[in-house]
């Protein structure tokens, strides 16, 4: 299974690059080398974080660290003056992948990620062109992000799926009808991106409206009535974690954890020491007793809003 090899959280690198606001290069590349430094392994990102500015960041960041680290990139989402868009035609996935190999300076990709299925390219067709990345030792092996069952099926046809990546935490559990049991009958690891609900499972959502060029300002679960719902249920967990002695993110990261040993969540932070809190959510064990206690002050039927109705979401989120 990947948390084998990936250790059982990683880092999550977007918001280096896009979607919450200006971040300081800098400050990111300390965050990656913390977070290197003390365990996590799994580095998450994407062509399209940035426009390529987030492969080359972690190709800074790992400079002669190389060994350290489980370098996971993505490619169908393309970001250009023209604005968004899908593309995972097979006559263009190499091209991709050599790009993603330059920015980030390394000879091999660990995880090579379809970010998205293009609607105007059978699967099938995508994943064949990427099975020759292995063959040609670019990439060693392959995953899907935000895929339905039946693509899942289609591409594992085609080529063994290492990994299915999709959204998942405490206060987004949609996967757990669908996609998370058929990865796990396709022996695929699961990576859990926005394990802790873009901030709102932390407990510390900013005071103030989100700043320019944070995209929670378009997410119905950040918003107005349904916000004020939300932060009533992490209230309530936030009570449950001062019982346990942990902070509420860490609670919600020991919930995703005690799932199983196929998940690995990648949450993000641009602040070395939430990355220190969060590597540390790996040491909390609950029990069975405790995930039917947090059942029942968080449930899944407390939490608002459907991330699905954000009509950013097939392009512009993890």
């Amino acid at each position: 299974m990947i948390s084998a090899t990936m250790g059982r959280v990683g880092l999550g690198c977007m918001g280096f690059s896009q979607a919450y606001g200006p971040a300081d290069d800098d400050r990111s590349i300390l965050t990656i080398r913390t977070a290197l430094d003390h365990g996590v392994t799994l580095l998450d990102t994407a062509m399209s974080y940035g426009g390529g500015h987030n492969e080359q960041l972690i190709g800074r960041a790992i400079e002669g660290r190389r060994a350290s680290a489980v370098i996971a990139t993505k490619f169908g989402i393309v970001r250009g003056a023209d604005g968004v868009r899908l593309d995972a035609h097979p006559d263009r996935v190499a091209a991709y992948c050599d790009a993603s190999l330059k920015r980030l300076g390394v000879d091999v990709i660990d995880l090579y990620y379809l970010h998205r299925v293009d609607p105007q390219v059978p699967i099938a067709d995508t994943v064949g062109a990427m099975a020759s990345l292995v063959t040609a030792g670019k990439v060693r092996a392959l995953g899907l992000s935000e895929v339905s069952p039946d693509e899942f099926a289609a591409a594992r046809a085609v080529h063994p799926i290492e990994a299915v990546q999709m959204e998942w935490s405490l206060a987004w559990r949609e996967p757990e009808d669908d996609i998370i049991p058929a990865a796990r009958a396709g022996e695929a690891g699961i990576v859990a991106y926005s394990p802790l609900g873009r901030g709102l499972l932390t407990g510390a959502l900013p005071t103030e409206p989100f700043g320019p060029g944070d995209f929670r300002a378009g997410d119905p679960r950040f918003a107005g009535e349904t916000l004020a719902a939300n932060l009533q249920v992490v209230e309530a967990l936030r009570s449950k974690a001062s019982a346990y002695g942990v902070s509420t993110g860490q609670l919600a990261l020991a919930w995703l954890l005690a799932q199983g040993g196929d998940v690995v969540p990648v949450p993000g932070s641009r602040n070395p020491e939430r990355v220190l809190s969060n590597v540390a959510a790996a040491e909390i064990e609950l029990t069975g007793d405790d995930l039917d206690e947090l059942d029942a002050v968080a449930p899944r039927s407390a939490w608002r809003g459907d991330r699905r109705s954000f009509a950013a979401y097939n392009t512009s989120r993890s």
